[in-house]
């Protein structure tokens, strides 16, 4: 099961890093980025498929009810069910590294964003002018600054998440990541910002094609038995008694266009990803919530050595089965807290 994870998330990663290194819809972009676009899209695809992932071993209710499910007969099965646990932590510490390697790449996209500022695609550019500071693309976007807040949640919960936290403070580490569902809100905003673009009009206007209406009417008089050569777009040979500048001519073969790239923000796609995990949990806290609202009767406490305490209850349409466990809250103790004690008869 780990490998075939892993295999799915090297797999999406490469898939989108080829996408945006050598699709001919970012191809402008490309050239304006480099390798920072490809890396932020490629994390950002492995961050998707893991933000969808992490939700579903906290669902426990659905877990339960697989887990005891008679369809689910193998003891292998229910082995790897029981190991939810260790996937949540998989999926959460491989969130942590690709937003490092996200975050970094969108670092250098911000640089790269303000030092190529392009005149010619102006739709394109994310900057205002050449050399304008990156920091503002970092603070005064919404995607920017949703990213360094998320950057900061994230952080809270990852250290609030280690060992020697969650033993010494267990509170600190309840809290903390409770705060999953404002890095979910922030998660959605972050991608409505539509600072990445590409290209809708390749058939009018190949990747790098030369446009005789726009750069030629700079430079010289175009003649008018050129314009009735060529079409919109063409692949004849570029005719030898006119002059073209030296850019332009590669192995004496020319591609012409004589439209405008356009460019358009792409459909925001993370939840499509998160969406469903994520109203399956909510739907879950509300049914453990409204399950929870049912009176428990306790019968005895007893106390015995070495700080062991017996609770024994009693609740209506409720069967204990070997290997289960409950979640005690104590309002009067915290009204956000809830704790797992193990059932033993």
């Amino acid at each position: 099961f780990q490998f075939s994870w892993l295999s799915i998330n090297v797999w999406l990663f490469w898939k989108t890093f080829l996408l945006y290194y050598q699709g001919p819809q970012y191809y402008y972009l490309h050239q304006m980025l480099g390798l920072g676009l490809c890396v932020s899209r490629a994390s950002a695809s492995v961050l998707n498929l893991n933000c969808c992932l992490v939700l579903l071993p906290v669902c426990r209710v659905l877990l339960a009810f697989v887990r005891g499910s008679q369809k689910v007969a193998s003891r292998k099965t229910r082995r790897l069910l029981d190991k939810s646990k260790t996937f949540h932590v998989m999926c959460g510490v491989t969130i942590c590294i690709f937003s490092v390697l996200h975050v970094s790449a969108h670092l250098v996209n911000a640089l790269s964003f303000s030092e190529n500022y392009s005149e010619e695609f102006l739709a394109l550019n994310a900057a205002n002018y050449r050399g304008e500071d990156p920091r503002k693309l970092l603070f005064a976007t919404v995607p920017g600054l949703t990213g360094v807040i998320m950057v900061l949640v994230l952080f809270l919960m990852c250290t609030a998440s280690t060992y020697a936290i969650r033993v010494s403070n267990y509170d600190i580490f309840w809290y903390t990541h409770n705060l999953f569902f404002v890095f979910y809100m922030l998660l959605m905003l972050h991608v409505s910002g539509g600072v990445l673009k590409y290209q809708t009009n390749l058939k009018e206007h190949p990747p790098g094609c030369f446009n005789p209406n726009k750069t030629l009417q700079q430079n010289m008089t175009l003649p008018k038995a050129f314009e009735d050569l060529f079409p919109d777009y063409t692949t004849e040979p570029f005719p030898e008694d006119l002059p073209v500048p030296e850019p332009f001519v590669q192995n004496n073969f020319m591609r012409i266009c004589s439209k405008e790239p356009k460019f358009q923000p792409h459909f925001p796609e993370t939840w499509l990803w998160i969406s469903g995990p994520l109203c399956l949990y909510c739907v879950e806290r509300l049914y453990r919530y409204i399950r929870s609202n049912k009176p428990v009767t306790i019968t005895s406490v007893i106390s015995h050595p070495s700080n062991v305490l017996e609770v024994r209850m009693t609740k209506n349409d409720f069967e204990a089965r070997p290997g289960q466990y409950v979640i005690l809250h104590c309002p009067r103790v915290s009204a956000l807290e809830s704790h797992p004690f193990t059932l033993t008869m």
